[in-house]
C-alpha cells in the first residue's frame, strides 16, 4: 500500500475493530422475522459489560475519548440501548434478566453523557479531535432519550432504581445505593447536556430546549421522583442531596422566576410590553437618525477637510461629517484606534449560567407545578441537609456545589415572594387555620435560620478573599434574596414573622466584618463582568437600605468589632544622647511599656505581629457607616454599572439613582460626582445623542434622573465658581480629604497622638523570693547601667526631705504628749502624708513613663493619692503617713549601699535580667472576661483556684498530623470611629490563582472519585486465579486440621500453619496492601461471622453458587454514609439505635470460632466448593464468598468497613 493511500484515522484501528465487533453482537433487527423489534444478541449482557470495560481500562484509565467516539459513530445510544430498553415494558417489571440488562445499559449511557471536562492543564491534542465531535453526539443522545417514542427512557431509569429506593437506608446494600446514584447521575448528564457556545447544532434546537426537557420530565414522572427523594432527604436518603441539587440547578438557572407565577393574561400583558419598549426602543433610534441624516442618497461620496487649532488639516468622508460640528468630531474620533494591552481570558458567571431560557406555556405550567410542591415540601429537608453537608465540609461536596446551593437558595426565595405577591393579587381568601399550623414563610425556614446567616458570612468573606469571582456572585444573590425574605417577614403584620425577622436582622447587622467585606465588594470591582456587578450594586443597595431602616427602629443597635488591645509603638523621636544626665533624659522621652529589654530594630514589626485582638461590642452609627461607601472607587462601581444604561430595567436605574442621590444630597459629597466623564455620562444620558427612552424606562425613572442630572451639574457650575482648583480636579479622582476641602473650603482637623496616655509597664521580679534589700539593690543598679543616675538623685533628695519632714512632725508629736501626760507611752497616731513634687516636666514624664523609677518608687514606700482612678501624667504621689522616719531613712541607706556596691550576677547577667513584665509571669492568670461573653461560668474557670485537670490530662494525646500553619497576620483598617479594627484581607493575584489551583486539584479529586463509583459491578469484573488458588488451598489446610485436631479449642488450631504457604493475597489486603492497581475497582465489607450458622446455610449452597453469576454488586463508598450517620445523628435522635447502619455492622471484628466444626458441616463445604469450581469456574467469587464466611479466621484482623480484594462477598448477616 503506497503512502498516499494510508487513512488517516483518529482512532486506532484495533481500537475501532473491537468496538465495532463487541457493537454488531450486542443485538440488531431480524430479517426472517417480521415484525420490527430489536432482537437481543445471546451475550447480550457480556457484550454491554465488555463495553463498560473498554471505557473504564482504556478511555478514563489512559486519558482518551477514542471508545467514545467510535460509540458516537456506531450510534449504539440511538440504534440499540434505547431499542433494548424499550424491550422491557412497565407491565414486566418482575423480569430480573430484563431488569439488569436496563441497568448495563444505563452504566453505559452514563460515562457516554457524562459533562466533558475542558481542562487546559490534561488536554492533549487527542481531545481537540474528539471534543467537538463528541459534543454533538451528546446533543443528539438527548434528542433520542428525551423524544423517543416506543418507550419511556427516563421513566424507565426510575423503575430501574425503585426496588433500591423503597428500601430503608438500613437495609440497603452498597450495590442499593450505587443503583440509585447511578440514576440520578442520568438524569442529571441529560439536564446538563445543552449546546455548547461554539458548536452549530444542526437538528431542531426545540427538541433538545429547556422546555422539552421540562415537558418530558413532567411527563415522564421524573418530578415525583425528585420530589420523593427531596421531602425525605436526612431520612431515607444522604449523600444523594448534591445529585439533587444538581438537577435543580440545571432545570432552573436562568429561568426568570418573575414570570412563572404570574397568570397566562398578565404574562401576555408583559411580553407585549416588552415588544411594545423594544419598537418604541427602535423608532426612537430611527427618529434620531432622520433628524440628522444625509439630505442625498448615497451614490454621492463625500469628503471634507477639517482645519484643527494647530493649523493641521484633517480629511474626513462621509455624508454624516456635514451636518455639525459635534458630528464632525464624533467622525473623527470613531477613526481613532488603541490597542489596550492583552490579557488572559476570565471565566465570566455570564458565560457558567449561560443565556435568559424563555418557556412556552405548557413547560411553564408544568415548572410552576413542581416548583409549588417543591417549596411546599422538599425545601426545607433538601436544603437543610446541603447547609450540613456544606458546613462541615462533606467528601461529596465539590466546590461547584456551593456556588449551585446559594444560587437556587436564592432563586427559590425570590419565587416564593412572587407565588405569595400572586396571591395577593388573585385575591385569594385566606384561611387563618391553616396559617396558624404552616405559615407561607415557615416553607422557606430551613435558610432563614442563625446557622445559615454563619454560613453565608462565612462564604463571603472566603470567595472574596479568594477571589473566587462566580461564587462570591451567588453568594452575593442570596444575601439579597435573604434580606427582601426578611423584610417581607418585616411588613407581613403577624407578630410571630415580625419577631423572627428582627431576631435575624440583627444576626446579620451583628458582625462589623460582614460590613467590611460588602463595602471592599463595592470599593474593589474591576473586571470580573456584568453578573458580578449587577449582584455587587444590588446587595449594596438592598443592605444600606434595609440596614437605615433598622439602624432607625433599633436606636441602641450594637455590632461586634475587633479591635487590637494595645497599638504599636510610635516611632522613636530621637537617638539617645550619649553620657549625663542628657541620656537619662532622652531615654525617658522614648520609654514605653517595652522598655524591659534592650530595643531591637524589629521591636515595632514584633509588637504589632504579637498584638492580641479582641471582641468588644460598640454602639451603631449608621452615618458613620454610610461615609464607608463614599470612597471613589464605590462611585467608579456604580459609574460603569450606569454605563449600560440602555441595558438596564427600570428597578436597576432606580438602584443607580438612589446612590448617586445619597452621595450627592444626603451626604453632601457631590464632589465626589464632578469627574468629567462622570458628568459626560450624566449628560448624554439626558440629552445626549442616545438618551434614555422615557417610554421604554418610564417616565417616572426618567424624570427622577433628568432631575438628578440637572441638580448635579447646577451645583458643579456652582462649585467651580466657589473653588477655581476644581477645573483642574475634574480630570482626576479624588481622595476623601480633597473632596472633602473642594466641599467646604478646609481641610478636615483629625486629632493627632493619644487622648488617654498609658503609664509605663508594670514589672516585677523574676525571684519572687528575694528580700526588700536586694530588690532595691537590682533596680537601682539597672538606674545605675541605664545611666539614669538622674532619676536616683531625686529619689534620695525627696527621702531624706520626707524624712527630715516626717522626724520634725514625731518630735513634735512627742513633745506635745510629754506635757499632756509627762510620759511617752504607746504608739504614735498617723502622720499627714507628704505630697511628692516633681522636680521639671521630665521628671513628671519619667514618673509616668519610666517603669525602673516606678518600681523604686513603689519599693521605697511611694503611692498614688487616688489608686482607685485612671492614671495620667499629672497624677499626685505621697509618701503615706504610716512609713515612720525610721523606715524612710532605712530606704535610704539601702539606696546608698547598692549605688556605691552595685549588686553582681552570675553567667554576665546583668541587674536588668532579673526583672520582667508583670503580664509576661502571669501566663496562667484567667483570662479578662469580655464584654461580649455571656453565662454566668465564673465560679468554674475563672475562680483562681488549682485548674481541674492537670497539664497533659485526659484531653492531652499525640499528634495526628502536620502542625498547623502560623496565622497570618491581618491588615488593620481605621474604621468610622477612628479606632483600629480588623480589616478585609487583600491577597494578589499570584497568591489567587495559587489558592484556585488548590481548590481545583481538590475537587478533581472529589470528581475522579465520584466517576469510578458510579458503576454497579458484576461479580466476575475483576479475577486473580492465582489468588483464588491459595485461597482455596489455605482453606483446604485448615479443614484438614480442623478434622484432625476435632475437639481441640480453637486457639491451638490458630497456632498451626500449612507448610509452605506464605501470606496470600486475600491476608495482605486484609492487612491494608493496595499494591494492586486494580485493587480500588472492587470493596469488600467484612460480615461479622455467625459460625452456629454453617450448618444450617450448607443446605443451600449450590444453589447460591448457582445463582452467583446473575448477582451484581457495587464498589460505592460508605464513608459518605457514615459519615452523614455521624452527622444527622442530632437531628434523628436515637431511632437507628436499635439497628446500626450496614457500614457500622460491617467495621465490627470478626472473632474466631470457639466451637468446633461438625463433620457435616464440613461435607457441605467441601461439597459447595467443588461444585462452584465445576459450574462458575475460578473467576466466580460466590464460592470464596461463603467459604471465607463460614470458617473460622486463623487470627483476628484489624476492622475495616472497607477491604480491596479481587472478588466481592455479600453477607447475609446484615439483613
Amino acid at each position: 500500500m503506497e503512502d498516499n493511500e494510508i487513512p488517516n484515522d483518529t482512532v486506532h484501528p484495533e481500537v475501532r475493530a473491537h468496538i465495532n465487533s463487541l457493537v454488531s453482537a450486542l443485538g440488531g433487527y431480524s430479517v426472517d422475522s417480521d415484525d420490527d423489534k430489536y432482537k437481543l444478541g445471546d451475550d447480550a449482557l457480556e457484550v454491554l459489560r465488555d463495553l463498560k470495560k473498554w471505557i473504564r481500562f482504556y478511555d478514563e484509565k489512559t486519558n482518551r475519548m477514542d471508545v467514545a467516539r467510535c460509540l458516537a459513530e456506531a450510534n449504539i445510544v440511538c440504534t440499540d440501548l434505547l431499542q433494548i430498553l424499550a424491550l422491557w415494558p412497565p407491565s414486566d417489571n418482575d423480569s430480573k434478566y430484563r431488569s439488569k440488562i436496563a441497568l448495563a445499559c444505563y452504566e453505559l449511557m452514563v460515562p457516554l453523557t457524562w459533562p466533558i471536562e475542558k481542562d487546559p492543564e490534561t488536554m492533549t491534542v487527542n481531545h481537540h479531535r474528539h471534543l467537538p465531535v463528541l459534543q454533538l453526539a451528546q446533543l443528539n443522545y438527548k434528542r433520542a432519550i428525551i423524544n423517543f417514542d416506543a418507550a419511556q427512557i427516563l421513566n424507565t431509569a426510575i423503575r430501574v432504581a425503585l426496588p433500591s429506593m423503597a428500601l430503608p437506608i438500613g437495609d440497603r446494600t452498597a450495590r442499593d445505593q450505587g443503583i440509585i446514584k447511578l440514576i440520578l447521575y442520568f438524569l442529571r448528564n441529560i439536564a446538563m447536556i445543552s449546546p455548547p457556545p461554539g458548536v452549530n447544532y444542526e437538528g431542531d434546537e426545540s427538541q433538545i430546549s429547556r422546555s422539552a426537557l421540562i415537558d418530558a420530565f413532567s411527563f415522564q414522572d421524573v418530578f415525583l421522583a425528585l420530589l420523593t427523594i427531596a421531602s425525605n432527604m436526612g431520612e431515607d436518603f444522604r449523600t444523594e442531596d448534591v445529585i439533587i441539587l444538581e438537577i435543580l440547578f440545571h432545570l432552573l438557572k436562568r429561568v426568570d422566576s418573575s414570570k412563572l407565577f404570574v397568570s397566562e393574561k398578565q404574562l401576555n400583558k408583559i411580553k407585549t410590553d416588552e415588544l411594545t419598549a423594544a419598537m418604541n426602543k427602535e423608532a426612537a433610534m430611527l427618529r434620531s437618525y432622520n433628524k440628522k441624516g444625509p439630505s442625498r442618497h448615497s451614490r454621492f461620496g463625500t469628503m471634507i477637510w477639517v482645519k484643527r487649532e494647530n493649523g493641521r488639516t484633517i480629511t474626513v468622508s462621509g455624508q454624516d461629517a456635514l451636518l455639525d460640528p459635534a458630528a464632525r468630531e464624533r467622525k473623527m474620533d470613531s477613526t481613532k484606534t488603541f490597542k489596550a494591552p492583552r490579557r488572559a481570558r476570565k471565566d465570566e458567571a455570564d458565560k457558567e449560567l449561560g443565556p435568559p431560557v424563555n418557556l412556552d406555556e405548557r413547560a411553564r405550567q408544568q415548572l410552576k407545578e413542581f416548583v409549588s410542591d417543591f417549596l411546599d415540601s422538599g425545601f426545607n429537608p433538601l436544603f437543610l441537609h446541603l447547609q450540613r453537608s456544606i458546613d462541615r465540609e462533606a467528601s461529596h461536596v465539590l466546590e461547584s456545589h456551593k456556588a449551585q446551593f446559594f444560587y437556587l437558595v436564592s432563586w427559590f426565595l425570590e419565587a416564593e415572594r412572587v407565588r405569595q405577591q400572586a396571591n395577593k393579587d388573585q385575591k385569594k381568601p385566606a384561611q387563618p387555620a391553616a396559617e396558624d399550623d404552616v405559615n407561607s414563610f415557615n416553607l422557606v425556614a430551613a435558610v432563614l435560620q442563625p446557622e445559615m446567616i454563619i454560613t453565608l458570612n462565612r462564604y463571603l468573606d472566603r470567595a472574596y478573599t479568594d477571589k473566587n469571582w462566580p461564587q462570591l456572585t451567588t453568594v452575593m444573590r442570596c444575601f439579597t434574596q435573604i434580606l427582601l425574605t426578611i423584610q417581607e417577614m418585616t411588613d407581613s403584620g403577624n407578630e410571630e414573622d415580625e419577631e423572627i425577622a428582627d431576631n435575624l436582622l440583627s444576626n446579620l447587622f451583628y458582625e462589623e466584618k460582614t460590613h467590611d467585606v460588602i463595602a471592599s465588594v463595592a470599593r474593589t470591582f474591576k473586571d470580573q463582568g456584568f453578573e458580578y456587578l449587577d449582584a455587587c450594586t444590588e446587595l449594596t443597595h438592598t443592605f444600606l437600605r434595609i440596614l437605615e431602616a433598622y439602624s432607625k427602629q433599633n436606636v441602641d443597635m450594637q455590632v461586634r468589632s475587633r479591635r487590637r488591645t494595645r497599638k504599636k509603638k510610635k516611632a522613636k523621636q530621637t537617638e539617645a544622647v550619649a553620657g549625663g544626665g542628657g541620656g537619662g533624659a532622652n531615654s525617658d522621652a522614648e520609654e514605653d511599656e517595652d522598655l524591659v529589654n534592650p530595643v531591637s530594630d524589629d521591636d515595632d514589626e514584633a509588637d504589632a505581629r504579637k498584638a492580641e485582638h479582641t471582641s468588644q461590642e460598640r454602639k451603631f452609627n449608621f452615618a458613620q457607616f454610610a461615609t464607608r461607601f463614599l470612597p471613589q472607587g464605590v462611585v467608579d462601581t456604580f459609574v460603569k454599572f450606569t454605563h449600560f444604561y440602555h441595558d438596564l430595567s427600570p428597578e436597576q436605574l432606580k438602584r443607580a439613582h438612589r446612590y448617586f442621590y445619597r452621595v450627592a444630597f444626603k451626604h453632601e459629597m457631590g464632589t465626589m460626582l464632578f469627574r468629567l466623564d462622570i458628568i459626560s455620562l450624566f449628560y448624554n444620558m439626558i440629552k445626549g445623542p442616545h438618551p434614555l427612552d422615557p417610554s421604554a424606562v418610564g417616565k417616572s425613572v426618567f424624570k427622577e434622573w433628568e432631575e438628578l442630572v440637572k441638580q448635579v451639574l447646577r451645583r458643579c457650575t456652582k462649585k467651580l465658581e466657589e473653588r477655581p482648583a476644581l477645573f483642574v480636579e475634574l480630570l482626576f479622582s479624588k481622595e476623601k480629604q480633597t473632596a472633602f476641602y473642594l466641599e467646604y473650603g478646609y481641610e478636615k482637623q483629625t486629632s493627632s497622638g493619644p487622648t488617654n496616655p498609658r503609664p509605663g509597664a508594670e514589672l516585677e521580679f523574676k525571684d519572687k523570693m528575694l528580700e526588700k534589700q536586694a530588690q532595691i539593690a537590682i533596680v537601682v543598679g539597672v538606674l545605675l547601667d541605664r545611666n539614669q543616675t538622674e532619676w536616683l538623685e531625686w529619689v534620695k533628695k525627696t527621702l531624706a526631705e520626707a524624712e527630715s519632714e516626717r522626724r520634725g512632725w514625731e518630735g513634735e508629736q512627742e513633745a506635745r504628749r510629754m506635757e499632756e501626760t509627762g510620759e511617752v507611752v504607746g504608739l504614735l497616731p498617723e502622720a499627714p502624708y507628704t505630697v511628692i513634687h516633681p522636680s521639671n516636666d521630665k521628671c513628671r514624664t519619667a514618673m509616668f513613663k519610666n517603669p525602673h523609677l516606678r518600681l523604686l518608687m513603689k519599693l521605697v514606700g511611694f503611692e498614688r493619692l487616688a489608686p482607685t482612678l485612671d492614671e495620667t501624667p499629672d497624677s499626685v504621689w505621697i509618701v503615706p503617713g504610716k512609713m515612720s522616719a525610721y523606715d524612710l531613712k532605712e530606704n535610704l541607706d539601702m539606696i546608698n549601699k547598692a549605688e556605691f556596691e552595685p549588686p553582681t550576677f552570675e553567667a554576665g547577667e546583668l541587674a536588668e535580667d532579673q526583672l520582667r513584665r508583670k503580664s509576661a509571669g502571669n501566663k496562667s492568670a484567667p483570662r479578662k472576661k469580655a464584654a461580649f461573653d455571656d453565662g454566668d461560668d465564673d465560679d468554674i474557670l475563672d475562680d483562681g483556684e488549682e485548674p481541674l485537670f492537670a497539664a497533659g490530662g485526659p484531653t492531652a494525646r499525640k499528634p495526628t498530623g502536620d502542625r498547623p500553619k502560623k496565622l497570618r497576620r491581618k491588615r488593620m483598617m481605621i474604621n468610622s470611629d477612628g479606632e483600629e479594627v480588623e480589616g478585609v484581607r487583600e491577597i494578589d493575584d499570584e497568591e489567587a490563582a495559587e489558592r484556585a489551583r488548590a481548590r481545583k486539584q481538590k475537587q478533581l479529586e472529589k470528581l475522579r472519585k465520584i466517576k469510578s463509583e458510579m458503576y454497579v459491578r458484576a461479580s466476575d469484573d475483576e479475577s486473580d486465579a492465582e489468588a483464588d488458588k491459595e485461597f482455596f488451598a489455605r482453606e483446604e489446610e485448615r479443614r484438614q486440621k480442623a478434622k484432625a485436631a476435632y475437639g481441640e479449642p480453637a486457639k491451638e488450631k490458630e497456632k498451626d500453619k500449612p507448610a509452605g504457604v506464605e501470606k496470600s493475597a486475600w491476608e495482605r489486603l486484609l492487612d491494608g496492601d493496595d499494591s494492586e492497581e486494580d485493587d480500588e475497582e472492587a470493596v469488600v465489607e467484612r460480615p461479622k461471622l455467625k459460625p452456629q450458622k454453617v450448618a444450617k446455610r450448607g443446605s443451600k449452597r449450590k444453589s447460591d453458587a448457582a445463582d452467583l453469576e446473575d448477582d451484581e454488586d457495587v464498589d460505592m463508598d460508605r464513608d459518605d454514609d457514615d459519615e452523614e450517620n455521624t452527622a444527622d445523628d442530632e437531628s434523628e435522635g436515637s431511632s437507628s439505635a436499635a439497628s446500626p447502619p450496614p457500614a457500622k455492622r460491617a467495621a465490627k471484628k470478626r472473632k474466631p470460632s470457639k466451637k468446633p466444626v461438625d463433620d457435616d458441616g464440613d461435607e457441605d463445604m467441601q461439597s459447595a466448593t467443588q461444585t462452584s469450581d465445576k459450574t462458575v469456574g475460578d473467576k466466580d467469587k460466590g464460592v470464596e464468598e461463603d467459604t471465607d464466611e463460614d470458617m473460622p479466621v486463623a487470627a483476628p484482623v484489624r476492622a475495616r468497613p472497607r477491604v480491596r480484594a479481587g472478588f466481592i462477598v455479600d453477607s447475609s448477616d446484615d439483613e
